[in-house]
């Protein structure tokens, strides 16, 4: 049964190692034999890096892309994907009435400013935190903080774009992104909005971002293996990578008038937040799975993270509570996109049932085939850090070519 109200997918914007656009990434995906990586630059980190991308193809001003850092010209490029992928992009009336929901963290830091700190700690400073407000105040260029804000990317996406409805932003990991899904599907589903562009953007190739997650001890050191099988490597085990996602969520009847190609349907988003011990992990996402109706479904797509402890606890409870469901860790082959890697998950379901086309195994010590093209796809999200996610993706009724 459809209901006016159903949320659905309508547009996909992609850019990441693997390339621009839905065709690039799926043809990559479907023929998967070895993930872009880059292992030399910033040794002993691996990181997937981008493609030669030509920014002038959705951002047409030099000055507009001049003035964005890298992490916002990722997310202002694959946001413009969705837009165009959607039939939207140029469309005045849709894009001023469009809310946007944007999951963005960081930005780029003074590495210099960074360096100066680093040092001063390593050298012995009596108290860090007198050294560090005393190189702030003297080195730190005033603009920088703004730089970090979520809103920062919203806006340039406004600026070329115009989408100039509602906007909201998130920052935070792989939270951010599930909770910018779950809001923008909300919003349509209470009749607050007919359309949206949600998403996020991560750049992983500078050097603070790097920095964030090893002053965790959460960077893998070893020659690069697939996500599920990092547990023993040195380090922490997560490798990240560049890009950005954007989706275009519609209610059903709005896509529908407008004759609008949909992907596929979007079902119940949940989300949670809690101490990441083994059991009270476990208990949260068997309770989320209940919710969304994750055990139902065909195959499930993992945004998971790598991170020693946590992907321990996914792999338990997906041999466990969902036995007999084949999985694919999607970050074997893109790396983690932070806040936008569970995007990049809903984003690869709708392109799998799409398209009618299984997704092969990406880990053959860890995954299985699936029998049939799928008609539902669940998705999971286990944050390095914090927060869990799910999403159930179905296979739409009525979908117009």
């Amino acid at each position: 049964m459809t209901a006016p109200n159903d949320v659905v997918i309508t547009g996909i914007g992609l850019l990441t190692s693997l390339g621009e656009g839905v065709e690039a990434n799926w043809a990559a995906l479907r023929d998967f034999t070895a993930p872009v990586i880059d292992s030399e630059r910033f040794a002993p980190y691996t990181v997937h890096p981008l493609p030669e991308v030509d920014w002038s193809q959705q951002i047409a001003k030099r000055g507009d892309q001049r003035q964005m850092e890298a992490w916002q010209r990722i997310g202002t490029y694959s946001a413009g994907l969705a837009l165009e992928d959607a039939g939207i992009k140029g469309n005045e009336v849709l894009c001023a009435s469009m809310d946007m929901i944007v999951a963005a963290g960081g930005g780029e830091r003074d590495v210099d400013v960074d360096t100066m700190i680093l040092k001063r700690i390593a050298d012995g400073a009596p108290d860090i935190g007198v050294a560090i407000n005393e190189v702030l105040t003297t080195e730190l260029r005033p603009t920088l903080f703004l730089a970090q804000l979520s809103n920062l990317l919203a806006g340039n996406i406004s600026i070329v774009h115009k989408v100039t409805g509602s906007s909201r932003t998130f920052m935070g990991e792989e939270g951010a992104g599930i909770s910018a899904i779950l809001t923008a599907a909300a919003r349509i589903r209470s009749g607050q909005s007919t359309h949206a562009l949600v998403g996020g953007a991560y750049n992983t190739e500078h050097p603070d971002m790097l920095l964030s997650y090893e002053l965790g001890h959460h960077l893998m050191r070893d020659a690069w293996r697939p996500v599920w099988q990092r547990g023993q490597a040195a380090g922490g085990g997560i490798v990240t990578g560049s890009g950005g996602v954007f989706l275009v969520l519609e209610s059903r009847d709005h896509a529908t008038e407008r004759g609008a190609r949909i992907y596929a349907s979007l079902g119940t988003v949940a989300a949670d937040l809690g101490p990441t011990g083994a059991q009270e992990t476990r208990e949260r996402l068997d309770r989320l799975a209940a919710e969304t109706g994750l055990g139902e479904t065909d195959i499930v797509f993992s945004a998971v993270s790598g991170a020693d402890g946590r992907t321990a606890d996914e792999k338990v409870f997906l041999t466990e509570s969902l036995a007999g469901i084949p999985v694919r860790g999607l970050t074997t082959a893109t790396g983690n996109l932070s806040e936008a890697q569970f995007p990049l998950a809903v984003a690869l379901a709708a392109l799998s049932l799409s398209t009618g086309e299984k997704l092969p195994v990406l880990d053959p010590d860890f995954e299985t085939e699936a029998d049939t093209a799928p008609s539902s796809i669940g998705v999971l999200s286990v944050g390095f850090n914090a927060a869990e996610g799910m999403a159930v993706v179905r296979k739409a009724e009525g979908a117009t070519a």
